[in-house]
């Protein structure tokens, strides 16, 4: 299971970088609400990663910004 997290963390890590790097290189932002999503993908896998630490404050911190961030990225949408 740490295994699938660590490659998880690692795609949506590039996909985040690239992402925004394409948003600051061409000024084009309609992108914006994936790289959002993609980075609160991001953060619910570590708030995972969290848990299995046993350290749940931070887990669940990760988890609240996850769902902040997927709410902003749906409302973006529309």
């Amino acid at each position: 299971m740490v295994i699938l997290l660590t490659i998880l963390q690692i795609v949506f890590s590039i996909l985040v970088v690239s992402f925004s790097t394409y948003g600051i290189i061409t000024g084009d932002y309609r992108l914006n609400f994936l790289m959002i999503l993609f980075l609160g993908v991001l953060l619910l896998i570590l708030g995972l990663k969290e848990f299995q630490k046993e350290r749940k404050v931070n887990g669940w911190l990760y988890i609240g910004v996850f769902l902040f961030l997927v709410f902003v990225s749906i409302t973006s949408i529309f």
